[in-house]
């Protein structure tokens, strides 16, 4: 008797200066697919975040994953494609489960459009923002290093 695979959550992201609110965001997301899911991670690569961002990583993308890969919670962390293409990982990977952190909305909204014309069966998942006096993004760490180098 063959046993049904785990179910399958599917997170992406930059992933860069990893910070408590990453850590937060992929806890979520593995426990939106239920007990024994296994979560897989895409981390951007660096062309996909200077496109998305307008700016360049600091970490490089390498180190980026392998940070992500390290972290208990994460099951299997693979670098992303040169270009954006969603439909392509969710084709290759055939998640149940697709995650999102609270700032991921436009990517939301197109898997939600490819879920329903390809009719899948995707639970989709959108991460609450993670709040805390604490920071919890890369950009107030970018600041913090900034602020406390002027003095």
């Amino acid at each position: 008797m063959e046993l049904p695979r785990p179910r399958i959550v599917l997170a992406t992201g930059a992933f860069d200066l990893l910070h408590y609110g990453h850590l937060s965001f992929l806890e979520e997301a593995k426990k939106s697919g239920g007990k024994g899911a296994k979560l897989v991670v895409i981390v951007a690569r660096d062309s996909v975040v200077r496109k998305r961002k307008g700016k360049n990583p600091v970490v490089p993308e390498n180190q980026r994953t392998a940070l992500i890969q390290a972290l208990r919670i994460v099951d299997r962390a693979i670098l992303g494609f040169d270009e954006i293409d969603i439909e392509r990982v969710i084709t290759d990977l055939k998640p149940d489960v697709v995650a999102f952190g609270h700032d991921q909305t436009d990517l939301k909204e197109k898997v939600e459009e490819i879920a329903h014309r390809k009719k899948l069966p995707l639970k989709i998942f959108q991460a609450s923002k993670f709040s805390s006096d604490d920071i919890d993004s890369s950009s107030q760490i970018k600041k913090r290093i900034l602020e406390n180098a002027r003095t």
